[in-house]
C-alpha cells in the first residue's frame, strides 16, 4: 500500500518509532528536529526507506507543495508533558527545531487529511 505524503507524515508523527518528529502546539503543528530526521528518517535505506527522496530540502520542498507554512519556533510554548519534555530535549541538544502548519493537518481532526492536497 502506497501513501501520500501527508499520510506518511501523518503516520510518522503519530507513531512512537521517530524521536525527530512531533506534535507540538496541542496537535495543530508539526515539530521536526532537523538533524535527527535527518539521520533517523531520511538516513534510512532499503526496505526501513520512508521517502523516495533522502535529502532534507526535498523533503522540505514536499511540506511547501502540500500546503505546510514554517512557524517561528518561539511562538508559543506546548501545553502538554510530553510535547514540553521533547522540544526541551532537543532545545537542550542545541538542535534546530522546524515547526510547520497547515490547518488540514491537526491531531484532532484526521478527517480533514483527504483535503490535504498537493498543490
Amino acid at each position: 500500500l502506497s501513501l501520500c505524503f501527508p499520510q506518511k507524515l501523518w503516520r510518522m508523527v503519530e507513531s512512537d518509532q521517530f524521536q525527530s518528529i512531533w506534535w507540538s502546539w496541542g496537535g495543530k503543528c508539526v515539530a521536526i528536529n532537523e538533524e535527527l530526521f535527518k539521520e533517523e528518517v531520511l538516513g534510512r535505506g532499503g526496505p526501513l526507506r520512508v521517502f523516495v527522496r533522502q535529502s532534507m530540502k526535498s523533503f522540505l520542498r514536499q511540506m511547501n507543495l502540500y500546503g505546510f507554512t514554517k512557524m517561528q519556533g518561539d511562538v508559543k510554548r506546548s501545553a502538554s508533558l510530553p510535547e514540553f519534555l521533547a522540544e526541551e530535549a532537543a532545545a537542550s541538544a542545541h538542535s534546530k527545531i522546524l515547526y510547520y502548519y497547515n490547518p488540514l493537518f491537526n491531531r484532532e481532526h484526521p478527517h480533514l487529511l483527504e483535503k490535504c492536497k498537493r498543490r
